[in-house]
Order: structure tokens, then sequence, then C-alpha cells
């Protein structure tokens, strides 16, 4: 049975005559002229492999990873096969553009066999992100720059709307973590209110996260270029490593699911921890569904809980931050089943829930919330966050003996020790 294939450029049309006259292994039915031209055939279906010509489009991770979706394996023509200073993307095969057309109808028969197998087999748990995303099926030898994969942790923090105080345990998790000498990493993935840089002072306009993805979206991205992207910060006597985010809302399209799970591949590399700060919202746009090529808002944020070894869901603790906790986390559990959540309530006081409120929160969580049992509760102490955001900078520089600061380190596993003062005798 041949394979169907399509040509994008003339150089990969040039082919079809010799393609055709081997009688096997493939069959060209359509050559086209436009990269929407080829996205559109590949969507109805019609081919198994696509075939694209130097310079005839641009290959990114996000556009691989939607043909891929489609069931479509790419193989690209090359002037010269890619060397040490040229990305490639992942998901593409390489081939020789002076390649012969029977050794080419081997190279797409083979991409097309690894890409079956890899499928058949394959966990889909990461294709929420983007319902035209999958995982990377078809891995081409690493170029020289891209790391193996790291085996350093991914923890996410998140929450439903309402400020919980994501933003603040995730500065605060990193911080402590940074600060016991474990090497971590920062990112601001909240594609609707980024804040970490304005609340670590960090007053530049580079969104280091948008620079990291567009370096990500084009193949070969590595912990070194995260580690010249991101931003370092003094953390009593440890450093901190720091993505910073968007600087406008508008700016939301630049974080492609695809090229932020590249970036937080990365960052296992980089770092032993990466805490990921992200939005809340998890609605998938199906107003956009039609458009197939489309970004999604929300991607980013459902992006970062898949990837994620761990979710920290951060929840307030009163009246109304309880039951939106409790219906975000059905809203989580549907659409990224393979999340398991720390549930964490923030912002604990006795004047928002009554007497002894931790026992009150536990026994309405016991009756009213989901299965997932309570991880933490955090007290509330706004004077010691107003003086960290007013210093640009972790609680534990500022307020070292904070309730809220020691709740924190706890919930990262960071020992606490709180010496006696000084002239105690």
């Amino acid at each position: 049975m041949s394979i169907p294939v399509i040509t994008l450029g003339a150089m990969a049309s040039a082919y079809v005559p010799g393609l055709e006259q081997l009688r096997g292994p493939v069959t060209v039915v359509r050559r086209c002229e436009e990269l929407s031209e080829l996205i559109a055939a590949c969507q109805t279906g019609l081919a198994r492999a696509a075939i694209i010509a130097p310079g005839a489009a641009e290959l990114t991770a996000s556009l691989v990873d939607r043909l891929r979706f489609a069931g479509v394996v790419v193989v690209a023509l090359f002037d010269g096969l890619p060397d040490s200073r040229t990305a490639e993307v992942d998901g593409v095969d390489y081939v020789e553009a002076s390649i012969e057309p029977a050794a080419l109808a081997d190279a797409v028969t083979r991409a097309v066999e690894r890409f079956e197998t890899a499928s058949s087999g394959l966990r889909t748990s990461l294709a929420y992100a983007d319902p035209l995303d999958v995982p990377s099926n078809v891995a081409p030898p690493p170029a020289e720059s891209v790391d193996a994969p790291g085996h350093g942790r991914v923890i996410t923090v998140w929450g439903p709307t309402g400020a919980p105080g994501r933003t603040t345990v995730a500065i605060n998790m990193a911080a402590e973590l940074a600060a016991h000498g474990v090497s971590a990493l920062l990112v601001d993935a909240d594609t609707y209110g980024a804040s970490i840089g304005a609340s670590l002072g960090l007053l530049d306009e580079s969104a280091g996260v948008a620079q990291a993805c567009r370096i990500a979206d084009q193949g070969g991205f590595s912990g070194a270029a995260l580690g010249r992207i991101a931003v370092e910060v003094a953390i009593k006597g440890g450093r901190l490593r720091v993505l910073t985010g968007i600087t406008r809302p508008d700016r939301w399209p630049e974080l492609r699911p695809p090229a932020l799970g590249h970036v937080l591949e990365a960052g296992r590399s980089l770092a032993d921890v990466t805490i990921v700060d992200c939005g809340f919202c998890l609605e998938a746009d199906e107003e956009l569904s039609f458009d197939t090529l489309a970004p999604r808002r929300n991607g980013a944020t459902l992006r970062c809980l898949e990837a994620a070894d761990a979710v920290v869901a951060v929840g307030a603790a009163d009246a109304i931050g309880v039951p939106r906790l409790v219906k975000a986390l059905a809203e989580l559990a549907e659409a990224v089943p393979t999340a398991a959540p720390r549930v964490v309530f923030n912002k604990v006081r006795s004047a928002a829930v009554g007497r002894a409120p931790e026992t009150q929160l536990r026994e309405a969580w016991e009756r009213f919330g989901p299965p997932a049992r309570i991880s933490a509760f955090l007290p509330a102490d706004p004077s010691a966050v107003d003086q960290a955001l007013l210093a640009g900078t972790a609680l534990l520089e500022t307020s070292p003996e904070s309730p809220l600061r020691i709740a924190i380190a706890q919930l990262a596993d960071v020992p606490v020790v709180v010496g006696r003062r000084r002239g105690a005798r």
C-alpha cells in the first residue's frame, strides 16, 4: 500500500516524476505552492506525509505539531544537512535536497513507520493545551546545542480567579529553594496578569518567557540558551533565575503551547526545580475551534499543568474562595486528568472563617470538597506581604519570622529554623 504524500515548494515538486516512477512506496496526491494550501490538504486526511522544500515554509514546533495532529509527518529537504549552528525542529526528518527519489521514498516510509509505532502507545495527556497539539513522536538525532532530557522537576502553581495568591506562593517557594542552595527557576506564564517581574523589582520590558518561546519555536532550544535569557536575582545568599512574563495581556499569542513546552523541558536541564506561575482560566476557547491554526489564550496555562510533575492549587480561605476552588478543581480534573493537585488554602484567618479556621476549613472540605486532601494552610499576613512587595523581594528577606513565610517554606519542603534573638539568655 502506497503512502499518500503532499509536496510543498518547487524543489519538492521536482521529485514527483521520480517518485511516481517507483510505483510503490509513496504516491504524490497533491503539489502545493502555499503553506495554507498544504495545511488545508493535511487537515482533510488526504496525506500521511509532507515533503517540504527549502525556504518553502518556516518550520516551527507549533506548525509541525499541528500537522502531526492531523496524522502527517514532515520530511524537509535541506541544502546541506543541519549542522551545529542550525537548529533542528523536533518531529522533522531532514534529508539532503540532492537525495535520490528512491532514498527519499525510503525516508518517508521510515518516518511514517516511526510515527505509527510511537502513536500506538502514545500517552495522549499532553494534547489538552491545544486541540491541535500532541507530543513529539518522531525524534531526529538532536543537534549539538540541544540538551539531553533533564532531571529537574516542574511545579506549577495554579488556582481559580479572584487573586487567591498564586504569585505570592510561587515567588516565595522559588525563593526558599534558591536560598536553601537548590538550583531554581521561576517562570511567569500568566497570560492575563503577569506580575512576577514587578513583584521582584524587575522593571525591564524584555518579557523573558516570550523571548524564550520565540527561540524554542524554531527548534534547538537548550538549557544554556534559557540560562542566557533568564534574569538572576540574589536571594539570601542564593541565586534565583527568573523568566519574566509578558508585559501586556495582549501579547498572549506569543506563548504558544508547543514552544512553552520546550521552554519547560529546557528548564529541567537548567534547574533542579522550575516553579511556574500560570493563569487561572482553563476554558478551551471553543469559539475558535473552527480555525485549526488559531492560538488558544489558555493553552499556555493548560500546557504548564500538563507538563508539571506537581500542581499546587491555591485557593482563598473565605466564603467566596472555597467554593471557587471546589469548582475549579472539577474543571481541572476534566481539562487535565493527569494533574494531581496539592490543595493549599491561602489567607487563612479567623475573621473570614471563624474560630479555629483550619479546623473549620478542613471540616467543610471533607463535607463538600473533592477527594483531594488539603496539603497546607497559609496564614494571612498582609503586612509582611506588603513589606516584601515594597522592597521587591521575597518574604524571607524582609520578614523571615513571618508565619506565612514559614508555612510556604514548609510547603516547598525547605527546613526552617527560627533562631533565638540576639541577647536572649
